[in-house]
């Protein structure tokens, strides 16, 4: 999960505790850290990639980019997870190479039925 908000990381954290589906989740600050990370450990893979769109330093459409060009990730599920709910936003993160959007909704409970009915599908 990369988020430069600690509030959506704690309340993405407590959602993901209240779904069936078991997840680990790792939490990286900016894409330019969450890069690092993916870059430093080669044994690191993750089995999803939950991306904000806006955050300093690298911003989620960059990362994205950045982490499609990284051969080992290029089949693993990148998520964006912002509030922004634009068409354009969606069309664009989608050419780059995400496989699905959640807007982030205005609950624990709603983020974790998304996040239930997203892990349901994929």
């Amino acid at each position: 999960m990369v988020d430069d908000d600690i509030d959506d990381q704690e309340i993405f954290s407590i959602a993901l505790n209240e779904i069936e589906h078991k997840v680990d989740c790792v939490f990286a600050n900016d894409g330019m850290e969450a890069i690092q990370k993916l870059e430093t450990d080669p044994m690191f893979e993750p089995d999803y990639i939950f991306l904000d769109l806006n955050m300093p330093r690298m911003n989620g459409k960059q990362c994205l980019s950045e982490i499609k060009k990284i051969k080992r990730l290029s089949n693993i599920p990148v998520i964006i997870y912002s509030t922004s709910s634009e068409n354009k936003s969606i069309t664009e993160v989608k050419k780059i190479g995400a496989t699905a959007y959640i807007t982030k909704p205005s609950s624990i409970p709603e983020l974790a039925q998304k996040l239930t009915e997203f892990f349901t599908q994929y």
